[in-house]
């Protein structure tokens, strides 16, 4: 399975989207029990749902904390490796950091966007130099009533596969 290919054609095709959740959930088995869905794809942004299930929950039966921080990991890192090639550029988290408003108690989404020119801006044109950058990526988590449940910072690290000092 080729994600890039795949979240590509998912722009277009539920079938695509579909197949694009169930090989990540196969791809990740991490995230598999958080039940993570995709729910929409445009050039440079990715929605994900996060539902409120058992699995999700803390022990009040609120969202998990842990569960909305790996949403954001997970929609922020997710829209990165659909717009760069994962060839040619090495993507790992360097950081997160999560502030929390509100209880989360039903489903709730993340969606991250980034344009061609903040990607060329902030990623393309320094990693090209031969430099490593931190990218830092601010993503808000909010509930189907459109409650603000938590803010997440995500520094990722990318360079280029030619910098990396261990083998792949």
């Amino acid at each position: 399975m080729n994600p890039i290919k795949l979240i590509q054609k998912s722009k277009d095709s539920s079938f695509y989207l579909w197949l694009l959740n169930t090989g990540l959930n196969r791809m990740i088995p991490f995230n598999r029990p958080h039940g993570f869905r995709i729910m929409q794809i445009d050039t440079g942004s990715i929605k994900v749902k996060l539902p409120f299930k058992r699995k999700n929950q803390n022990h009040i039966r609120g969202l998990h904390a842990c569960a909305m921080a790996t949403l954001a990991e997970y929609a922020t890192g997710l829209t990165l490796i659909s717009c760069l090639d994962p060839k040619a550029y090495r993507i790992i988290m360097q950081k997160i950091q999560m502030e929390y408003f509100y209880q989360g108690k039903k489903d709730s989404f993340a969606t991250f966007s980034i344009t061609d020119t903040w990607l060329k801006k902030n990623v393309l044109d320094i990693v090209e130099s031969g430099n490593p950058v931190i990218v830092p990526c601010i993503i808000d988590i909010y509930d189907i009533d459109n409650n603000k449940l938590a803010t997440g910072n995500i520094s990722w690290q990318i360079k280029s596969w030619k910098n990396v000092k261990t083998k792949a």
